[in-house]
């Protein structure tokens, strides 16, 4: 594995992982936590915008309907980008689809930058609705892209950052807006728009990287431009094991033509696959991460900490974040991917049942709420490092190529539904429930624990077709008997 990791600083595979990062999954982190900083700007250009259009006021029902369009649009947007990876991936290619994904944020901001000079309320929703639709599209294709490029041996490692740059995302998104930078009346737009310098660049950097090697030979049948974009990414070398793994899998699969979401929900063999995929995707949204993510204000309103430090805590939540995706990209290759999610979400679900504990016993004493913010923070750690930068290169991992983009097409979509039903249902169940609307949190975590400690086999060191055999030979309720074979036959 030490050599692997050399070969990333001499080839461009380190070139790489920045370039999908910035324009990938960073872009979805930043975009939502940065809404709400500005969001008491945004009404009042939606107010104003609208009284000078029809010359009276608006009213209370439409302001309200219209700035959570302004939230919707987004998750709107999302879904769709999450529905279209399978045909963009097909159509264009890994490559191609990141490309043509900057240049739709980039156009989302030309919106975004000209909606206050243009005094349009229409252009605010195309620009939520086009930044939607590439973050949807693009944290799906980013961890297909970066997996497809990489040795198994650092697979997980690689994959694993598309989740520190969802990370980094947030943070910086939380930290632009703050008053001192661009989280001002005048320049929320800017604030808005600001993440799209960075898929400029992931357009430039693209144009000197290839396009991903397992694309290459399996879907293109190229087998020695496979060997060149190996060897621009790792270094010099024949890579004879890596290509020959890929013939194996495409032997496999007959060449295939990629499988639609539809034929992948009816085929019988990836059917635990599909059911994996339904729980962590449900686990992910429900666990409690989005609520703190999007309603940190409130929570800690809740919680009875000081209004002046609320922004400065979430800043020190996104920074936990960063710092403990970081340590899980040293951990996944020793630790593996099962260990880590079960750990993760049974302590993630004690967390969440102690902060319904000290938020219903907020008032007994001053330092209570100090205590709900500590809770906070051990949920955001063990969150990054564990459930968010495992599953995404997990999900990679256990489907061969034929079937990859229709799962991460239904991964993404469900992905996108559960953050619109979260941000719909979760003020109401703040208002009605209070503290007691965390227990909810708590029992899913416990149940995607159980899941994953029972019911999945580990994938680490493992080739495509071994981790796919061996959840055909996993039993719906405890070990399967050929484990053990399975993982000689790896080691051979």
């Amino acid at each position: 594995m030490d050599h692997k990791v050399k070969k990333l600083i001499h080839g461009r595979a380190l070139l790489l992982i920045i370039a999908l990062g910035i324009g990938g999954s960073f872009q979805t982190g930043f975009q939502v936590t940065v809404i709400s900083s500005p969001s008491m700007y945004i009404k009042d250009f939606i107010n104003k915008t609208w009284e000078e259009r029809y010359e009276q006021p608006m009213g209370q029902r439409p302001a309200t309907f219209l700035w959570s369009s302004v939230v919707g649009f987004y998750a709107l947007g999302g879904f769709s980008g999450a529905l279209s990876v399978k045909l963009m991936t097909t159509r264009y290619g890994r490559k191609g689809t990141m490309m043509w994904n900057s240049v739709i944020s980039i156009v989302a901001a030309v919106f975004m930058l000209t909606c206050k000079t243009a005094k349009s309320i229409e252009m605010v929703f195309i620009s939520r609705l086009l930044y939607g639709f590439s973050a949807g599209l693009g944290s799906s294709t980013h961890v297909i892209y970066l997996g497809e490029s990489c040795p198994k041996e650092v697979r997980g490692m690689v994959t694993l950052t598309a989740a520190t740059f969802s990370s980094v995302g947030k943070f910086f998104g939380q930290l632009t807006g703050l008053g001192e930078l661009l989280g001002r009346e005048h320049l929320w737009h800017i604030l808005l728009s600001s993440c799209s310098c960075f898929s400029l660049v992931q357009l430039l950097l693209l144009l000197f990287l290839p396009e991903a090697p397992r694309y290459l030979l399996i879907d293109k049948n190229n087998k020695e431009m496979c060997r060149k974009a190996l060897q621009t990414l790792w270094g010099e070398g024949d890579y004879k094991v890596e290509i020959e793994e890929m013939l194996a899998e495409q032997a496999a699969i007959q060449r295939e033509r990629p499988k639609s979401v539809l034929e992948l929900l009816r085929d019988k063999s990836v059917r635990w696959q599909i059911v994996t995929v339904l729980v962590t995707s449900i686990s992910i949204q429900f666990c409690g991460i989005s609520v703190i993510s999007v309603f940190s204000f409130s929570i800690f309103m809740e919680a009875g900490v000081p209004l002046d430090k609320i922004r400065y805590i979430t800043l020190g939540l996104g920074l936990s974040e960063i710092s403990t995706s970081v340590t899980c990209s040293l951990l996944i290759e020793n630790k593996g991917r099962r260990a880590l999610l079960w750990r993760a979400f049974w302590s993630m679900s004690v967390i969440m049942a102690l902060i319904t504990l000290t938020l219903n016993l907020k008032d007994s004493t001053n330092w209570m709420p100090y205590c709900t913010v500590c809770l906070l923070f051990l949920f955001v750690i063990f969150y990054g490092g564990g459930a968010a930068g495992v599953i995404p290169p997990f999900i990679h991992e256990i489907f061969v190529q034929s079937c990859r983009p229709a799962a991460f097409v239904l991964l993404g979509g469900l992905r996108w539904l559960g953050f619109s039903v979260i941000g719909t249902l979760f003020p109401f169940l703040l208002t009605s429930l209070k503290s007691f609307s965390f227990l909810l949190c708590a029992s899913i975590c416990l149940i995607a624990g159980i899941f994953f400690f029972f019911l999945i086999p580990e994938t680490k060191g493992k080739t495509v077709l071994q981790i796919s055999k061996e959840f055909k030979e996993f039993p719906m309720c405890g070990r399967p008997s050929s484990v053990k074979s399975t993982t000689v036959e790896t080691r051979l």
